[in-house]
């Protein structure tokens, strides 16, 4: 196993696509949820310990060889949101793309061919750490990454929020990740014995709420 196939796939310059995408951060600043620093980090903590942590036990179980058409399965199940599963599957081809440039695999030329139209991203996310030979922990550390790293980087272009003070947010938030990829990881061992309802299913109502409302403008600088 190489480490540095981790720093590869968790780079924000990996062309998975991520760049186009906020999080949920534009439509919580355009209702005033995120006006600065502070209140981007409660936005962050909310969302790794709901989304981001559905999305790292759904990597790692993918990293661990779980069937990947069944977790794409739960993943749609825990993402009631229509425009938050266009998006998810909208990412996943994207990153498929890059994946399968960077690390060929038979595993994820067979889910490309299963799912033409995208897989959920986690789900590609756990295989192209597979491909890597990166294990589970090592896709829910990329996986809760991103699910902080995205809105403080939108975020940055949304308020012209000061980069040092994003990325201050984002070490803050360190022990939490550490806590929540632990978590994930631990999660997606037991979908191993005891299939994909020992997934974790925290919920997140009002980003939902809100993806659906933000897929509706007419104007927008990020696609969700």
């Amino acid at each position: 196993m190489s480490r540095a196939a981790l720093l590869v796939l968790a780079d924000g310059r990996f062309p998975a696509g991520g760049h186009a995408h906020s999080g949920g951060a534009e439509a919580a600043v355009k209702a005033g949820r995120i006006s600065g620093a502070a209140s981007l980090e409660d936005f962050c903590r909310g969302r790794l310990n709901t989304a981001g942590l559905v999305s790292a036990a759904l990597a790692a179980a993918a990293a661990l060889g779980v069937d990947p058409a069944l977790l794409d399965s739960a993943a749609d199940a825990r993402t009631p949101s229509p425009a938050l599963r266009v998006a998810a599957r909208r990412l996943g081809r994207q990153l498929m793309r890059a994946a399968r440039a960077t690390w060929p695999s038979a595993e994820l030329d067979a889910l490309a061919r299963a799912f033409p139209k995208g897989a959920h991203q986690p789900v590609v996310l756990g295989l192209a750490a597979r491909a890597a030979g990166l294990g589970p922990e090592d896709a829910a550390y990329c996986s809760v990454y991103e699910s902080v790293s995205g809105p403080a980087t939108a975020t940055v272009r949304l308020l012209s929020l000061d980069p040092f003070d994003a990325t201050g947010v984002l070490a803050r938030l360190a022990p939490e990740l550490d806590v929540v990829a632990r978590a994930a990881a631990d999660a997606a061992r037991h979908v191993v014995d005891g299939g994909v309802d020992a997934l974790p299913s925290a919920s997140a109502p009002l980003l939902e709420i809100s993806a659906q409302a933000h897929a509706a403008w007419a104007v927008r600088l990020f696609a969700s």
